[in-house]
């Protein structure tokens, strides 16, 4: 039997789990990347139906992304293709280099399978990240569709927080196919303020502007997609919408991590602070999905993410009216295998 990730990832996730989460996941993608630098990356790849979808003017092969967090400064954008992805979403980037919060500050939950992270947009600043993705031939050679996800940097006061995702739009705009607004991460201060409706307005009103003038001047259109919060009740969730159809926004993601700590109480780590993400968040982010479709409809694509860990997972997003999906804390407790499943799950 020829050798694969499928294979390899179960027996190397228990050495993993023994370290520390964030520790592991930097080694993980270090290896992905040596295997690639050597030529093994393809020879290890999942099998991945060919799937393709039109979404916000864009041809992804298959319906199954990786979601932003994985890879937060684009270094990893080919090894990472080696899994099959239809499409990779790379960041949060900030416009100036930021630590994030102190260490530990991501922590396991296997009996919920389940991951806690309050990172804080931990990132190398927008020109290293530029770069990297430059050096990448994810995009060039391989016609991978990647999305880049721009945040505000943690100091930068909320009433300036329009500024800092100006610059990240004109920065990452000649080098993406689509650009992530996250406005929803529960892990910088104060962030989550602008769902609110006035905030919410004024900046989709600046980013709308700005995405005219970058159009003009690079000859392309760049879709815009906003990533919000599973947390939002349905005045909010109608709030976000009309938003969304008032600026002509491309896309929406639903949903980044919750504050919830339902289906983990009393479970080691489950009081420590941040996002929420995995197994528990599968049912409140399909109910975001579905309240956004019933009241989009087919007018702005819905990109389904949270607790995606098995083929029905993807199943039930695109039920709920997600046109495609993503995952990230999935492949933690299941490997690669689980992109090939949702692809197969979603062809089906």
């Amino acid at each position: 039997m020829p050798l694969t990730l499928n294979l390899l990832y179960p027996l190397a996730r228990d050495a993993l789990f023994a370290l520390d989460a964030e520790t592991a996941h930097n080694l993980t993608l270090d290896n992905l990347k040596r295997m690639h630098a050597v030529g093994l990356g393809r020879m290890l790849a999942p099998s991945i139906p060919d799937d393709p979808r039109v979404v916000m003017g864009l041809t992804f092969r298959n319906p199954v992304g990786l979601a932003a967090g994985m890879d937060k400064n684009g270094a990893y954008i080919d090894a990472l293709a080696n899994m099959g992805f239809g499409f990779i979403e790379v960041g949060t980037v900030t416009p100036r280099a930021q630590p994030g919060n102190p260490r530990p500050r991501m922590f396991r939950i296997p009996a919920a399978n389940a991951l806690i992270n309050r990172m804080g947009f931990n990132n190398a600043g927008l020109d290293a990240f530029i770069d990297n993705v430059k050096r990448s031939s994810y995009r060039t050679r391989r016609r991978g569709i990647l999305g880049l996800n721009i945040g505000k940097n943690a100091d930068t006061p909320i009433e300036k927080a329009t500024d800092d995702y100006l610059t990240g739009l004109t920065g990452v705009y000649p080098h993406a196919d689509y650009v992530t607004i996250n406005i929803s991460s529960p892990n910088t201060k104060n962030l989550r303020e602008l769902q609110g409706e006035d905030q919410l307005n004024a900046l989709l009103s600046a980013l709308k502007r700005r995405q005219g003038e970058l159009v003009d001047q690079h000859g392309r259109y760049v879709p815009l997609a906003v990533k919000i919060a599973p947390d939002l009740d349905l005045a909010q969730i109608d709030i976000v919408a009309a938003a969304l159809v008032a600026h002509h926004i491309d896309g929406v993601i639903a949903t980044n991590t919750t504050l919830s700590r339902e289906g983990v109480t009393g479970m080691a780590h489950a009081d420590e602070a941040g996002g929420l993400s995995g197994a528990p968040l599968t049912q409140a982010s399909s109910k975001v999905i579905e309240a956004l479709h019933r009241r989009l409809g087919d007018q702005i694509p819905i990109i389904g993410v949270g607790g995606i860990l098995k083929g029905s997972d993807a199943r039930a997003k695109r039920d709920a009216g997600a046109r495609l999906v993503q995952v990230y804390s999935g492949l933690i407790y299941r490997g690669p295998t689980l992109v090939g499943e949702c692809a197969k799950a979603l062809k089906a």
